[in-house]
């Protein structure tokens, strides 16, 4: 998926154990310089978030993609680890795992 039509914000962290993440604790572009580990959050038009990355030393250390259905409800994340495997995560209309 593109990020180009999608809002690019940074955070120190994230709260919570559900998916999507929840990422928390807002850094300006200057506070990045700064820093070793953050997260960058990609944002739709509504304030979902599409996409986070954990970035390490400037390097994509962890990846989440989200999809949402026409209500904006979770169907699914595809997380990509720190070795590089996929795991793909399906979602039912009450927000419960599955499959």
């Amino acid at each position: 998926m593109s990020t180009e039509a999608l809002e690019c914000r940074y955070f120190v962290t994230y709260s919570g154990v559900q998916l999507p993440l929840k990422l928390t604790t807002p850094l300006q572009d200057a506070d990045l310089q700064n820093r070793n580990t953050f997260f960058r959050g990609y944002f739709d038009a509504d304030n979902k978030l599409i996409r986070c990355q954990k970035l390490v030393y400037a390097a994509i250390e962890l990846e989440h993609n989200y999809s949402y259905d026409a209500e904006g409800k979770l169907l699914c994340a595809e997380i990509t680890d720190a070795d590089g495997e996929i795991h793909i995560l399906h979602f039912d209309s009450a927000g419960k795992l599955h499959g």
